[in-house]
């Protein structure tokens, strides 16, 4: 209530001022005071007059701002000036001005007066009295020269101006003298104005030595956590170690000097909004490169780099140098100043994270929300030793809605994996893994590589219904995903017509996808479908070329009946396995381990056969056999090994690429 009486109080008095000066100015330009001492008007007098009264009005409109000159010089020059001003005009105004003068020279005496009179409340320039008392005598002596008894007029407004001014000088000193205590009586000492200036002036120029080290300790800090985040060593004393002892030394000395001085707050302001900008920019512009790189999914490591930078090097270290420079000071203010500084990086560092968990969801984001949920929950700890509630509490929400959000991706896991849009891809030709295979199954592994983190957040955040918690389990949730798996792979076989192919596309799938998980999980489901899928494969091809060789000896059948049945079947085994093999060694296999399993497969079951049967051949066809046999052994072999192309998939590299 005092500071905003004092304010009005100061306000009016400006207004007072210059109205006082407005009027003086029009009416002593009305007056025959000015006619005689300068002569008629013109143009050029016109023009000169106007702007002289112009500055001399913005002046007394402004004078509380000459209270903050810290230059002595500046003061001496100003009483100087005045009183060269008022000694010329005087002596011409005698010289030139013997008539009475009128009554708009009188007002404009009258209003200067006045004007002197605000002066002298707003400034303490040494001329504003004196200013007062050579207007106040011009006044009298001009009333005298009118009438002697008009003297008394002059003489009373003289002295309600000169009482009010006593009045208000008395009332500074006992405002200034007043008693604090009930108990001790103690003598406040009224700091001086210009001293109080010297003390921010030099608080400042603290404050700008200390912000020259700035841009070197952000280089050495940027040089310190260059490459990987996660090789970062946590250093408390990075700050204090890069600037000179003088300059922290000067700093504490001056804020000091400002907390004596009653200046606490306005310390703690000036010195966080030099901290705070850096800060700020620091963090959000140079590590994070926000503003360069934009809202992109590759942000996240740059994101969790500059967040443990933050809790872990520059935070810790700002918070060395904050105390250094704030020793004496209150801790309860001290630790609420301190949050401030740090609090618009970290909310911007923290909304971020919140923006890119809300943004569409997907496999591959759930995994770096699951990053950004890591990081939070390391450093929550550091939250709470270095900041107060508010700080604490919102990176404990954000935490929570991360892992919230991770939960509710990975429900929905198993849709989003088949979402990308290589899923719409025909299936190959060739009955090679399709391209959604290789997708979705890189996904599933890098849920097992994630498989802690998900099961945490299973764990933490359960669903609620009717106030019931309801706990989902990592597993039971990667079974429903493999059941949908092999569902979309039998919808995508369906474009093969020949089913050899589409047994073949099913067991060159799922035994790809077997082979990626076999160090996360032992799927004994998976693994025995692959089996029977081979088993189709085999049966609807290689089957009906073994069938061929089969043959029912039967001793009532005659010699020549024999052998022309065994020359029939032998020639449609030659074209039957000519057929395959011309088929087969088009498709692809994902790797050497079934490629080899396949053919190992094969010759154990077919080059037995084909060696009994080529033997009972030649028994029953006798010399001409050779004739009708168009492979041997070793034919057979050489064409089994040429079966499939081999090609593998390198999905575990994709994965590595995925998770850098």
């Amino acid at each position: 209530m005092d500071f905003r009486n004092n304010n009005m109080t100061t306000i009016l008095w400006r207004f007072l001022g210059l109205s006082s000066t407005v009027v003086g100015f029009l009416c002593y330009a009305l007056s025959s005071s000015f006619t005689h001492l300068f002569g008629e008007w013109n143009l050029l007098k016109i023009f000169l007059y106007s702007v002289f009264s112009l500055i001399i009005c913005l002046m007394i409109l402004f004078a509380n701002t000459w209270q903050n000159s810290r230059s002595l010089r500046f003061k001496a020059h100003s009483a100087f000036l005045v009183l060269t001003i008022t000694s010329v005009y005087s002596f011409f105004s005698d010289k030139v001005i013997n008539r009475k003068s009128d009554a708009y020279s009188l007002i404009s005496y009258a209003a200067f007066a006045l004007m002197s009179l605000s002066l002298s409340r707003q400034t303490q320039c040494g001329f504003e009295v004196d200013l007062m008392y050579f207007y106040l005598g011009c006044l009298i002596v001009q009333l005298m020269k009118i009438n002697l008894q008009l003297a008394i007029v002059g003489v009373c407004y003289s002295y309600c101006l000169i009482i009010l001014r006593s009045s208000f000088s008395s009332l500074n000193v006992t405002q200034e003298t007043q008693c604090l205590g009930l108990e001790e009586q103690h003598v406040v000492i009224q700091v001086d104005s210009q001293l109080s200036e010297n003390i921010k002036q030099r608080f400042l120029t603290c404050m700008n030595e200390l912000k020259k080290n700035n841009t070197k300790i952000s280089k050495m800090l940027l040089q310190k956590v260059k490459g990987n985040y996660k090789l970062f060593v946590t250093d408390h004393n990075f700050i204090i170690d890069a600037i000179l002892p003088e300059t922290i030394n000067n700093l504490h000395e001056t804020a000091k000097l400002m907390f004596d001085a009653g200046f606490e707050r306005e310390c703690y302001e000036i010195y966080n909004s030099y901290r705070e900008e850096w800060l700020e920019d620091l963090l959000i512009n140079k590590l994070l490169a926000l503003r360069k790189m934009g809202f992109q999914d590759y942000v996240i490591g740059r994101w969790i780099k500059t967040s443990k930078v933050a809790l872990k090097i520059l935070f810790p270290s700002e918070r060395h140098l904050y105390n250094r420079v704030f020793s004496e000071s209150n801790s309860a203010s001290s630790n609420l100043y301190f949050s401030r500084i740090c609090s618009g990086a970290m909310f911007q560092l923290l909304n971020f994270s919140v923006a890119f968990a809300n943004r569409s969801p997907s496999a591959w984001r759930l995994f770096k929300i699951l990053n950004l949920f890591e990081t939070l929950c390391d450093l929550i700890h550091d939250f709470e030793s270095l900041f107060l509630d508010r700080l604490v509490s919102e990176a404990i929400q954000v935490k929570n809605r991360l892992g919230q959000k991770s939960r509710d991706i990975f429900m929905e896991f198993g849709n989003l994996i088949f979402l990308t849009p290589d899923v719409e891809l025909d299936c190959w030709a060739d009955g090679g893994v399709h391209p959604m295979t290789c997708e979705a199954t890189g996904y599933i592994v890098m849920a097992f590589w994630s498989r802690q983190h998900l099961e945490k957040v299973l764990h933490e955040y359960p669903f609620v219904f009717d106030g019931v918690k309801t706990y989902s389990l990592f597993y039971s949730q990667m079974e429903l995903i493999m059941e949908q798996f092999e569902k979309k792979l039998e919808f995508k076989s369906q474009i093969y017509e020949e089913p050899a192919l589409r047994y073949f596309f099913m067991m060159n799938n799922l035994s790809h996808i077997e082979y990626r998980l076999e160090s996360f999980w032992d799927h004994k489901y998976l693994h025995k479908n692959t089996g029977q899928y081979f088993e189709l494969y085999c049966r609807n091809s290689w089957s009906k070329v073994i069938d061929f060789l089969k043959m029912d000896v039967n001793e009532s059948v005659t010699c020549n009946i024999e052998a022309n049945s065994m020359k029939d079947n032998l020639s449609l085994f030659n074209q039957k396995f000519k057929e395959t093999c011309g088929i087969q060694c088009t498709w692809r296999v994902f790797d050497e381990k079934l490629w080899n399993q396949i053919k190992t497969f094969l010759k154990m079951k077919l080059l037995p056969a084909y060696e009994n049967f080529i033997a009972m051949f030649e028994n029953v066809v006798g010399k001409n056999a050779d004739e009708y046999i168009v492979y041997g052994m070793s034919d057979i072999q050489d064409e089994l090994n040429h079966l499939f192309l081999l090609e593998e998939v390198d999905c575990v590299r994709h994965d590595l690429m995925k998770t850098s």
